[in-house]
C-alpha cells in the first residue's frame, strides 16, 4: 500500500509538471508566470503530502507501534513460565538420584531448551518485521557444531563433519535458522543409520544427506512457499522457502543436487558473508 502511494503521489506530480509545462509554453515564460507556476506546485505537493503521510502512513505506525507493544507483553509472559521450567529442572537433577527420573528429567530440559530455541526465533522474527536487523560477526565452525549437538541429541542420524575455521559477518540468527532448516531437512529425509555431511571448501558450504532424494523434475519448485515434494512428511511447505529468502537477502547464492533415492546435496557460497 505504502509502494502505491508513494507511486501514486509521483505520477501527480509528473501531471502537474506538464501541466505547468504546457501552461508555460503557450503563455510566455516570465518572472511572474514562473512564480505562479511554482507556488502551484508547492502548495500541490504540500497538500497530497499531507493527505497521504494522515490518511496511509501515521495509521501503519500506529500500527506497528501497537504491535510492537502488543508483541513485547506476550513473549514476556511466554519467558517466564520457560524460566521457571528450566530453573526446578535444574534443581531437580540436583536432588533425585534415580536412573529413571533422571531421563525424564533430561527429556524435559531438552525440550525445554528447544522451547526456549523456539522461543528466541519468534522474538527474532517479529523484531525483524518491525526493526532492520544487524549483522554481527561469528564462527561458521563453531555454529555449526553447536547446532548439529543439539539435532544429536535427538538419538538420529551421525554427523561428517569437516568445517575451515571462518568467519562470517551476517545476520546470525537468521542463518542458524537456515542451517537448521536444511538439517532438520537432511535428517527427516533420510534413514535414522545413514551419515549427513557437512563440509567446506574455499567459501562453499555444502550440506549432503543419503535420503530418498528428489526427482529432477520437481526441483524447479523446491524453494516456492508451501510446496512439499513428500506429502506424507510433516511439515507446512515453508522451510525451503525461508532458507531461500534469507540467502537473498545475505547474497549467499544457493543451489540444490538432487537424485531420486540416492540423496541431496545442498551448496551455499558464503563468498558474500566471508571476512
Amino acid at each position: 500500500m505504502i509502494w502505491s502511494a508513494v507511486v501514486s503521489y509521483l505520477l501527480s506530480i509528473l501531471i502537474l509538471l506538464s501541466a505547468i509545462y504546457w501552461f508555460l509554453i503557450n503563455n510566455g515564460f516570465t518572472k511572474s508566470n514562473f512564480l505562479i507556476a511554482s507556488v502551484g506546485v508547492l502548495i500541490v505537493a504540500l497538500g497530497w503530502g499531507y493527505i497521504l503521510a494522515t490518511h496511509l502512513l501515521a495509521p501503519k505506525k500506529n500500527m506497528d507501534e501497537k504491535f510492537a507493544h502488543l508483541s513485547k507483553e506476550i513473549l514476556h509472559e511466554l519467558n517466564i513460565p520457560l524460566a521457571t521450567i528450566q530453573a526446578n529442572t535444574t534443581l531437580l537433577q540436583k536432588n533425585l538420584v534415580d536412573e529413571k527420573s533422571q531421563k525424564r528429567l533430561h527429556r524435559i530440559k531438552s525440550a525445554s531448551s528447544r522451547l526456549l530455541r523456539l522461543y528466541n526465533e519468534l522474538v527474532y522474527s517479529i523484531h525483524k518485521e518491525i526493526y532492520t536487523i544487524e549483522k554481527e560477526k561469528f564462527s561458521l565452525k563453531e555454529l555449526l557444531l553447536e547446532r548439529v549437538d543439539i539435532l544429536q541429541a535427538f538419538g538420529r542420524n551421525t554427523f561428517d563433519i569437516a568445517i575451515d575455521a571462518q568467519i562470517l559477518y551476517a545476520d546470525k540468527i537468521g542463518f542458524e535458522q537456515m542451517i537448521d532448516n536444511l538439517l532438520n531437512n537432511a535428517m527427516k529425509y533420510s534413514s535414522k543409520e545413514s551419515v549427513i555431511t557437512l563440509q567446506t571448501h574455499e567459501h562453499i558450504l555444502s550440506i549432503e544427506d543419503r535420503g530418498i532424494g528428489i526427482d529432477e523434475s520437481l526441483l524447479v519448485a523446491i524453494f516456492e512457499r508451501y510446496y512439499q515434494t513428500d506429502t506424507s512428511q510433516q511439515g507446512q511447505g515453508i522451510g525451503l522457502a525461508l532458507v531461500k529468502n534469507y540467502c537473498d537477502e545475505m547474497k549467499i547464492d544457493i543451489t540444490l543436487h538432487s537424485i531420486k533415492n540416492q540423496g541431496t546435496r545442498v551448496t551455499l557460497d558464503l563468498e558474500n558473508v566471508i571476512i
